[in-house]
């Protein structure tokens, strides 16, 4: 099971700091034949006409662009019905389950189902974004870069550049506008996104059945998961009419059939440099796992303690299990020596072609070095950098975003941090004044153990520590500061957000005044890494993207970056443990597998697939599960499968064991895309959950 967006951000911020702006190198080697996340902008069409005999238009190409989502708060989506119906994975719905839940009604473990408009759950944080236009902005925001300027100043107008561009579009919109940066820098596009905020929930199945087969069979194939969820989006307090929308074809895919992925993939790092890849595999990469294994091991502790705290740690233990398993595979992945040769043996021939031209090695030549200097500063400060954060408490970071927020908005827009520019001000505030629940008691849990661990490390004359701790224990510390703030409280919050500087200064609640002791050493931080890494890999990322449309013109992708992609690739099973894995499962392998494991979890199933009654009504030959050779990755779940016709066959909701290098590299004979079939939905809405309402509005009746 893939792991959201904002689950494996915040769960790898080891990996994201100690490899901060990693920047890319093109391979030399041709593009596999199935291979690529491809921009809208930029099609594989000469690869689907030579392979498939297809050509998409223009119109095929809008039409899948505007009807799929993306999930702000991690993973992919596509709407379904001419009414607003938007089709996800029930993984990524898991977090707004849970914040929708009480000890009175547990959605993540019961599943829901509304049968009338009045009975949808409105969400309580969940931005969903539809990408509108585009538009190559590489003119503007590389043409600020002036002669004479030092590193630290052209950042500096580099990304004053790129707040000016947003603002200019929002304001003359009003959509969502995001600058994207893509292939290393050497293209720069503005998107703009319709933004919803009034998100509803109409149908969940039971967890179980979301996960049939828990940890041991996530990220394996075989599968047998019936991974949905669907959601309504209104507006103006009525729902959408989506014009555009995937039409539901309730057969499904064949053996042999093309089909086509079109999602928000994370990030991948496929074109990294190999001093970056270094460094995750000798650093990153195992300080992450240990830091994740050793917050699962406190939540699982506190699960312990009875029902509600299991139910209250159930997302949050699920996302740390599943980044462990997927990291793991990564790293597994850069301990490969065929696989670090191959990409040390492409970075050599693309340097190689450089250097045969005098003006292309005089314009690009010196990007790695200054890449490798960057990185070499990065490790030097590494223990630092890992371990001067705020982990575990959603309060804690609430309330530094407040403080900063409060600080950032008084500069000129183009002066502030990422993040607090205006263009991103409506969702920032949108995440702050969020109504979900919190859960004190697992935060303190949390958060102690990690203060603890960063006290360790970092010992007590460490400038952040003295600062976070004041000289007190971490458990005094914490256990004051959840007890007694107020900012649990929405009102709370937005009073704050939106009295600004001086009502933050003057606040006096515990966790506001803890952020602004914290908040400096926030700053800190993120100059530094500004002005030592930033700065110097930002230039470099555009000489290494320039240097790759001099030698391979614009033949390939950019890596990942939570942007709208389109992959294809054909349904087909592939070699396993010395047999073949079939390319579709069956409802019949369900109850074999549940059977199998005589019922025990975590191959137990929900009751209603136990009565006989509901059992002897299906089709138990429908197609469960599929696999396709498309090239996803993290950030792909939820994403709609679709066929020639722009027709939903099929959702995405993981990648197999053998695909966890991904990151890295993509390998056709093995590496698939595991996706939920449209035959099994169909036939769970109407014969297991009595939702045949649900089934016709796909349908189109």
């Amino acid at each position: 099971m893939f792991v959201p967006k904002a689950v494996y951000r915040s769960a790898g911020l080891a990996v994201a700091i100690v490899c901060c702006c990693a920047l890319y190198f093109m391979a030399s080697a041709p593009t596999a034949a199935d291979e690529g996340m491809w921009t809208f902008d930029n099609p594989p069409v000469k690869q689907l006409q030579e392979g498939y005999g297809f050509t998409p238009t223009q119109a095929w190409l809008d039409h899948v662009r505007l009807a799929s989502v993306r999930f702000n708060d991690g993973g992919s989506g596509s709407f379904v019905s001419p009414h607003g119906l938007v089709l996800t994975n029930h993984h990524v719905a898991l977090g707004q389950l849970q914040k929708m839940s009480s000890p009175q009604k547990d959605y993540v473990t019961d599943g829901f189902l509304a049968r009338t408009a009045a009975e949808e759950l409105k969400c309580p944080d969940l931005e969903l974004n539809v990408l509108e236009s585009m538009e190559n902005v590489t003119e503007r925001v590389q043409g600020v870069t002036k002669p004479g300027m030092s590193e630290e100043e052209a950042l500096k107008a580099h990304k004053a550049e790129i707040a000016k561009i947003e603002k200019e579009s929002q304001d003359a919109t009003g959509l969502r506008s995001d600058v994207v940066t893509l292939y290393l820098g050497g293209e720069y596009w503005l998107y703009r996104y319709k933004k919803y905020t009034d998100v509803r929930l109409v149908f969940a199945p039971e967890e179980q059945i979301a996960f049939f087969g828990g940890d041991p069979d996530n990220f394996t194939y075989p599968r047998y998961d019936l991974d949905l969820a669907l959601f309504r989006v209104y507006e103006n307090g009525n729902p959408v009419e989506s014009k555009v929308y995937l039409r539901w074809n309730a057969k499904g895919p064949k053996a042999g059939d093309l089909v086509f992925v079109s999602g928000n993939p994370g990030s991948t790092a496929r074109l990294d440099t190999m001093v970056e890849l270094e460094a995750q595999r000798d650093y990153s990469l195992p300080l992450t796992l240990s830091l994740l294994r050793r917050q699962r091991d406190v939540l699982k502790k506190y699960a312990a303690q009875g029902p509600e705290q299991a139910r209250q740690a159930t997302n949050s233990i699920f996302g740390i299990e599943n980044s462990i398993k997927a990291i793991q595979g990564r790293y597994q992945g850069l301990l490969d020596k065929n696989l670090m040769a191959k990409r040390a043996h492409d970075e050599k021939d693309f340097r190689a072609r450089l250097a045969g031209n005098p003006e292309w090695q005089n314009a690009y030549g010196d990007a790695w070095d200054q890449i490798a200097a960057a990185e070499a500063k990065v490790l030097e400060r590494r223990k630092a950098l890992a371990y001067r954060q705020l982990r575990g408490s959603r309060l804690a970071n609430l309330a530094t975003s407040i403080v900063l927020c409060a600080q950032e908005v008084k500069k000129p827009n183009g002066e502030r941090l990422d993040g607090y520019h205006d263009s991103q001000l409506d969702s920032l505030r949108f995440r702050l004044l969020s109504r979900a629940p919190f859960y004190p008691q697992m935060e303190e849990a949390v958060m102690t153990d990690s203060l603890e661990l960063s006290r360790q490390e970092l010992g007590d004359d460490d400038p952040f520590i003295k600062a976070v701790l004041d000289g007190r224990p971490p458990a005094e510390v914490v256990k004051g500061l959840i007890e007694d703030t107020k900012l649990a409280d929405p009102a709370v919050r937005k009073a704050l957000v939106e009295r600004g500087d001086a009502a933050v200064e003057a606040s006096n609640d515990p966790m506001i005044t803890f952020a602004r002791r914290v908040v400096p050493q926030i700053r800190e931080t993120r100059k530094w890494l500004e002005d030592n890494v930033e700065s110097v890999e930002t230039p470099a990322g555009e000489k290494i993207g320039k240097a790759r449309f001099a030698v391979y013109g614009k033949s390939a992708y950019p890596d990942a970056t939570f942007t709208l992609r389109l992959s294809y690739g054909t349904v087909k099973g592939y070699p396993m443990n010395g047999t073949e894995a079939p390319p579709l499962t069956t409802l019949y392998g369900l109850y074999d597998r549940a059977y199998g494991f005589a019922l025990q979890p975590p191959f137990d199933l929900p009751a209603r697939y136990l009565d006989p009654a509901r059992k002897s009504q299906l089709d138990l030959s429908a197609p469960l599960n599929f696999v396709s050779d498309c090239d996803i990755i993290g950030g792909n779940s939820g994403s709609p499968v679709i066929d020639r016709d722009a027709e939903l066959v099929g959702l995405i909701f993981d990648g197999n064991i053998e695909g966890l290098v991904g990151e890295y590299v993509y390998y056709e004979v093995n590496n698939r895309a595991v996706a939920v079939d449209t035959a099994a939905m169909t036939e769970a809405l109407r014969k297991l959950y009595d939702a045949g309402f649900l089934a016709d509005e796909l349908k189109g009746k």
